[in-house]
């Protein structure tokens, strides 16, 4: 009898535990998405008269204008957007979710204006240019993911429009190799970057559940596979960040964040290819194969860093973020086993205790990084206090942690 009470009373005590837990990390992720709330205003603010305008049309012709981070139209805020979505939907508050809607409606109500002066003078440094004038992935990918998503919630014509532009510049009009896959016109001609396998996939897989059609699922599934053919280092158990087709050779790092962009593409497929998909479990094992691969660099803190093989660069908040959530993801939805947990766990650890600051802000982002041949820009790069690189996975990652815990609790 005594030893089924000692049961009873350290179970009790795991599940308090566990449940204190949750609630301090609900804490922390909550903090960073309310800075978020708490530090944007939806104007516009003139760069040299430091006035600030609730609307485009305000603007005269010849004040030029920019936004805050978190208002401006790239593939962060749509990384940031679909975060924002996926906290509204896990703590069951609107606030969170009214922030995507109101980014993405400000957008659409404001570029006009705009859209006649990047005409006019050839400038494409005005806000909202990516609207009119997609470029390249970076322009239309994770903010038409984003966009689809929030069309689950509201419609507009302005979202279709949107989305229907970002399916044929990705399916029609963005450079491909003669198999296909996804490159860049520059720096160097037809050059493949990892980084846009996250600029293509999410939208492409929710692309496929939106129509119906089986197109965008199968380009989505054979952009992973081609680019681990071409990106792959079987030997270090990473991605390139770079390869370049005129000289048939890969670039020199493998950096944190591509790595990141690449494991959080395969979990955004998962998400929403059908169970019965020919290649669903192909992309498993790929998927489960990179976790195992980036799972031996992870740092006695927790965290990864900058360039993943080399313990003397820093340690990077934004893709320690990406592979905790994929990690954690990939746990709860029971496409690999739970006893890859740990690796997520204290990469979660990590981040709280090293990197998110007691305001909600977070440490040690990389800013934006274009691919180059020497190991020495990576080391270079510099980082930011909440750049917009970091703060939608770190949202992401600890809501994923949230429902791990919960997961291994049950299961005490």
């Amino acid at each position: 009898m005594k030893h089924l009470i000692f049961i009873c009373i350290s179970l009790a005590v795991m599940y308090t535990a566990n449940a204190q837990s949750i609630n301090n990390d609900e804490a922390i992720v909550r903090k960073v998405a309310d800075y978020v709330l708490d530090h944007t205003e939806f104007a516009f603010e003139g760069y040299y008269n430091g006035k600030t305008y609730a609307n485009s049309k305000d603007i005269p012709d010849t004040v030029k204008v920019k936004l805050s981070p978190f208002v401006n139209w790239g593939y962060p805020n749509g990384v940031l957007n679909m975060a924002m979505l996926n906290l509204s939907a896990y703590l069951k508050e609107l606030k969170y979710a009214n922030f995507a809607i109101q980014h993405i409606d400000f957008g659409f109500a404001n570029y006009k204006p705009f859209e006649e002066r990047n005409r006019l003078s050839q400038n494409l440094h005005y806000p909202f240019r990516q609207i009119t004038t997609i470029k390249e992935l970076d322009d239309c990918g994770a903010i038409g993911a984003s966009i689809i998503e929030i069309s689950n919630q509201k419609k507009a014509t302005a979202y279709r429009e949107f989305i229907d532009k970002t399916a044929k510049h990705i399916t029609e009009v963005q450079e491909r190799l003669p198999d296909g896959t996804l490159v860049r016109s520059g720096p160097y001609l037809m050059t493949l970057w990892a980084d846009d396998l996250y600029m293509s996939v999410p939208f492409l897989a929710r692309m496929g559940k939106l129509t119906g059609d089986a197109k965008y699922y199968n380009d989505a599934v054979k952009q992973v596979l081609n680019f681990t053919k071409y990106l792959w280092n079987d030997n270090k158990q990473l991605y390139y960040h770079c390869y370049y087709t005129d000289m048939q050779r890969n670039g020199v790092a493998h950096w944190g964040r591509c790595n990141g962009w690449v494991m959080l593409a395969q979990v955004h497929l998962l998400n929403f290819l059908p169970v019965n998909h020919p290649q669903r479990s192909a992309i498993i094992a790929n998927l489960d194969r990179q976790i195992v691969g980036v799972a031996k660099y992870q740092s006695p803190e927790g965290l990864w860093h900058q360039v993943l093989d080399r313990t003397d660069s820093y340690l990077e908040s934004s893709c320690t973020a990406m592979f905790v959530y994929s990690i954690a993801r990939a746990i709860n939805e029971g496409w690999i086993d739970k006893r890859y947990a740990s690796i997520a766990l204290s990469g979660w650890e990590g981040l709280k205790s090293l990197k998110i600051m007691p305001d909600g802000q977070i440490k040690d982002i990389c800013v934006g990084t274009g691919i180059q041949n020497d190991m020495v820009f990576y080391y270079q790069r510099p980082t930011v206090t909440n750049d917009m690189h970091g703060i939608g996975p770190v949202i992401d990652a600890g809501i994923e942690v949230m429902r791990l815990k919960t997961m291994l609790g049950n299961k005490k």
